[in-house]
């Protein structure tokens, strides 16, 4: 018998914790407890209950990402696609690029997020009720003292009824429950509990706490002006870094829940109707290739396109900086519209 078939994964299972964990590397490290008591066993819960999971584990604090290097750091090399020598990339200026869609005819929205984690907190899936809480404290006195040009106001999903709630979801400002794979991490535990959403006066930007990280910082606009969104989100960003302490890594940068998002932890999409390239789909998936972005379905990953509308969005986050995806994007935009109208 294979040395990873003694291990508890699904037969048909193509999850990458399954191709690395081997038995003799389990031995070596189902013993090892970060502070916080994160243990191997829990960080590939999600893998093993899910077996149609692509990655199929997840970090429990910052630490997860030395005391399960031996396991993490292979999955992190090839999920990224990474070349010998690679590291996080800084780079989070303000840009000027011209709006790509003025007229808005293909672009309908633009959104760029990020994601961050608090030190001196185990991640979302390995935090109790009462360390939920103590962030969401924390980070409500913050919001509540930026200054007049990026204040807002923070909702507590607790201090919400149902009607309420679901007014939220409708304009796509609150979050649900994550789906199973988050749920076998712990992620939703005790949800609704410390869960809550800050958006700014003007709504282009919205905070998202202890969704799957402790913070989606997200800016989000009509049309095709990245520049606008990537600098609003610069804004807000680093009125945060001024009073938080994010947890960071030198060569892998931020660091996430699931390993697929640390670096730059960015995504940076748009919602573009391409009613002529929806007829040549391998036309849009070479451009998209050539520019590191993927396509995904018109509400994001595993849906299907609606009406014409792709959401894309940039491939890479690691060993790229910010300001570099946000380029390749607007780059790759250029082309996707220049092709869409020669068609």
């Amino acid at each position: 018998m294979k040395a990873d078939q003694e291990l508890p994964f699904h037969a048909s299972s193509r999850s990458k914790i399954k191709q690395y964990l081997t038995i003799a590397l389990y031995n070596d490290l189902k013993t090892l407890r970060t502070p916080s008591g994160y243990t191997l066993d829990q960080a590939i819960t999600s893998g093993i209950e899910n077996p149609d999971s692509s990655i199929g584990i997840y970090a429990g604090d910052m630490e997860s990402y030395d005391c399960f290097a031996p396991v993490l750091l292979p999955i992190i090399e090839d999920y990224h696609r990474l070349n010998p020598g690679w590291s996080h990339k800084p780079g989070l200026q303000e840009a000027v690029l011209p709006d790509l869609d003025p007229e808005q005819t293909f672009i309908r929205s633009s959104r760029i997020r990020v994601a961050r984690n608090l030190c001196g907190f185990p991640f979302s899936g390995n935090m109790n009720p009462d360390q939920r809480l103590a962030l969401e404290k924390r980070v409500k006195h913050l919001f509540k003292n930026l200054s007049e040009k990026l204040s807002g106001t923070y909702i507590s999903f607790t201090d919400l009824d149902e009607k309420q709630f679901n007014a939220l979801l409708e304009k796509g400002l609150a979050f649900r429950k994550g789906d199973r794979f988050m749920a076998s991490a712990g992620i939703n535990r005790d949800y609704p509990l410390g869960r809550g959403i800050f958006i700014s006066r003007d709504n282009v930007v919205r905070i998202w706490v202890n969704e799957e990280d402790h913070l989606r910082i997200i800016a989000q606009s009509q049309g095709g002006d990245l520049a606008y969104v990537f600098n609003r989100l610069i804004q807000i960003v680093r009125a945060l870094e001024d009073k938080l302490d994010f947890a960071f890594d030198p060569k892998k940068g931020f660091l996430t829940a699931c390993p697929t998002n640390i670096g730059t932890a960015m995504r940076a999409g748009v919602h573009i109707h391409l009613k002529q390239l929806e007829k040549k789909r391998s036309l849009l998936e070479a451009i998209t290739r050539a520019y590191h972005l993927q396509i995904r379905g018109t509400d994001g990953e595993k849906t299907a396109v609606e009406k014409a509308v792709f959401d894309i969005s940039n491939a890479r986050r690691l060993d790229i900086s910010a300001n570099t995806i946000v380029k390749d994007l607007h780059k790759g935009l250029q082309a996707i519209i220049q092709a869409e109208k020669n068609l």
